[in-house]
C-alpha cells in the first residue's frame, strides 16, 4: 500500500475521532494521534524483546514523517472547510441526512470532497478512487458504491479536468 493511501487512512481515522470528540487544541490532538499511531505500528511490526531498545524511544522514521506531511494538511483542510463540504455532500445525498450517514462514510466523503475542491495537485478521479477503496476497507459492503455515487455527482460540477493536475 502506498504512502498516500496510508496517509489518507490516517486522516480518516483522525477525522472520525474528531467527529465524535472535537479537540480544543487541534495541534496537540494531532501530535498525540500521530505519535500513538507510530507507536502502535512499531509494536505491531516488532514485538519488544528483553534487552531490545524501547520502541517509544525511537525517533519517527522518514515514512512516519511522510505520512504526517501528507495527511495533516488534509485533516486541517477538512476541518476548516467542513461546513461547506457538508453542504455540498448534502446537496447530492438525496434522501440522506449527513448526520445520519455512517460516520466512516461521512468522513471519507469529506476527505474526498476537500481534495476535489481544494487540492489542485490531486486529480479528482484519484480522490474518488482512493475514497472508494478506503470505504471498501473500513466501512460496509455497500459503502464503496454509496461513496462513488455521491462523489461522481460532485465531480460532474467541478470546473477543472477530472483526470489532470491543474497546478
Amino acid at each position: 500500500m502506498g504512502t498516500r493511501r496510508k496517509a489518507r487512512e490516517r486522516a480518516l481515522q483522525f477525522l472520525y475521532q474528531f467527529d465524535f470528540n472535537p479537540a480544543e487544541n487541534l495541534g496537540e490532538a494531532m501530535d498525540h494521534f500521530f505519535e500513538s499511531q507510530r507507536l502502535a505500528a512499531l509494536k505491531e511490526d516488532k514485538p519488544t524483546l528483553v534487552g531490545t531498545p524501547d520502541p517509544e524511544s525511537a525517533a519517527p522514521t522518514t515514512d512516519d514523517l511522510a505520512l504526517r506531511s501528507f495527511s495533516e494538511p488534509l485533516i486541517r483542510g477538512v476541518i476548516q472547510h467542513r461546513d461547506a463540504i457538508d453542504a455540498e455532500i448534502q446537496k447530492f445525498a438525496h434522501n440522506w441526512d449527513i448526520r445520519r450517514m455512517a460516520a466512516v462514510d461521512r468522513n471519507i466523503l469529506r476527505l474526498a470532497v476537500y481534495e476535489m475542491r481544494h487540492r489542485d495537485d490531486i486529480p479528482p478521479v484519484v480522490s474518488i478512487n482512493e475514497a472508494v477503496e478506503i470505504a471498501k476497507r473500513f466501512s460496509t459492503q455497500d459503502s464503496g458504491k454509496f461513496v462513488n455515487g455521491i462523489l461522481d455527482k460532485i465531480k460532474g460540477e467541478l470546473l477543472r479536468p477530472a483526470r489532470a493536475v491543474t497546478s
